[in-house]
């Protein structure tokens, strides 16, 4: 499974948009671009494989590998950036402005869903991240 996320980078935060082949599954918020910082960064545009993972915290979500010096960049619900996230990536059914939306339960669902299907399958999962123009402008 092949999935593909373009993104739009803001100095508030990371919108984009999630895809399967030309299908929208949902979007994304992620904290603004600031070097790679750890905990303060989204992560570099790239290839990822993605894998299920569970904790007490995130309970069932999707971890990031391959991703350098950073660690545990996970896939999980969130509304806003900035409060909620620390490098990681969260879905969202609607963008409300950069690096805050709505949704999250309802759009990560539906991501885990064909993810785990995929996973049970033993077919690999990867997450491509690639910048696009503008989707929100502040």
């Amino acid at each position: 499974m092949e999935l593909l996320l373009h993104r739009t980078y803001n100095h508030k935060g990371t919108n984009g948009i999630l895809r399967l082949q030309d299908e929208i599954l949902c979007f994304t918020i992620e904290l603004p671009w600031q070097y790679n910082n750890p905990m303060k960064s989204c992560i570099p545009e790239g290839r990822y494989p993605l894998v299920l993972r569970y904790s007490p915290r995130h309970k069932n979500h999707l971890l990031l590998k391959n991703t350098g010096t950073r660690k545990l960049i996970l896939m999980h619900r969130a509304n806003n950036a900035i409060k909620e996230l620390k490098g990681c990536i969260a879905t969202v059914t609607s963008l409300t402005g950069p690096g805050t939306g709505i949704g999250s339960g309802k759009a990560f669902n539906k991501l885990l869903d064909l993810v785990f299907v995929a996973l049970k399958e033993n077919k690999p999962v990867w997450l491509t991240i690639e910048e696009i123009p503008a989707i929100i402008q502040d």
